[in-house]
């Protein structure tokens, strides 16, 4: 079941709707509860209709049909002109020749994420809401702000899916942070990206490595992909589901 209500951002005036996925096991059992992921891109999350370029993730689809016990909230971005949601999902301001400079948004939208959003689902929905149980997961701008969120906001997101991470973008500000940041040590991070997609602007590749490796000398454990034929789009994302979903969930004793 999927949930569909809005809410004012950061003090905004207009409502942006959040969707929130309720799993079977929450109706068939009343006491039960689940883990929480948070997501970017709430219009591109469960429904076709809804999406920018008409073609979701299918995470209702895939969730319902493996029967995965979580709950999953998904708000839509700021898309207002000219850059809304640039400003929203960096943690830094920077400048690209595309889109001129932008002003960083990032810190103000997780504070509200977790200090008005979180608690009101944490009231309304039966999460388990310990940092060990929230994760937080996103592609494009949205898996640089799922970097972001792990590691400046870790003690209440304890595992990360980033899947495209736009660390290009911000031209490496992510890299220090981490390399400053204290991890718990049970920190999980997903990080992937498509193959096709990899030359697509300058610095790609290293913004990547220089990621993956102050996350590993933090301590992070870190699974990093690099998918074959793979593409910037909700498509491509939406098939890497059940690996990043394997590695949100994986526990070992």
């Amino acid at each position: 079941m999927i949930e569909k209500w809005g809410i004012p951002v950061m003090g905004g005036k207009r409502p942006r709707t959040v969707y929130v996925y309720l799993p079977e096991a929450a109706e068939d059992d009343p006491e039960a509860r689940f883990p929480v992921l948070y997501m970017f891109d709430g219009h591109n999350v469960f429904f076709d209709a809804d999406a920018t370029y008409g073609k979701s993730w299918g995470m209702g689809e895939y969730l319902d049909g493996n029967g995965v016990g979580l709950i999953v909230v998904a708000v839509d971005c700021n898309h207002r002109a000219p850059n809304g949601r640039l400003c929203e999902y960096s943690p830094f301001n920077f400048a690209d020749a595309d889109f001129g400079n932008v002003k960083g948004r990032g810190k103000r939208f997780m504070d509200w994420l977790t200090g008005t959003l979180k608690p009101i689902i944490d009231e309304r929905y039966p999460t388990l809401p310990g940092r060990e149980t929230t994760w937080i997961a996103g592609s494009s701008m949205g898996g640089l702000m799922s970097l972001y969120a792990v590691t400046a906001y870790n003690h209440v997101f304890g595992r990360a899916a980033a899947l495209s991470p736009s660390v290009w973008i911000v031209g490496g500000q992510l890299t220090p942070v981490i390399r400053q940041a204290q991890f718990a040590p049970d920190t999980v991070v997903y990080m992937d990206y498509g193959q096709r997609e990899m030359g697509n602007h300058r610095g790609m590749l290293r913004c990547y490595m220089e990621t993956a490796e102050a996350l590993m000398e933090r301590g992070v454990l870190l699974t990093s992909r690099l998918i074959p034929n793979g593409d910037h789009c909700e498509a491509c994302w939406e098939e890497q589901i059940p690996i990043f979903m394997s590695i949100l969930f994986y526990d070992r004793e």
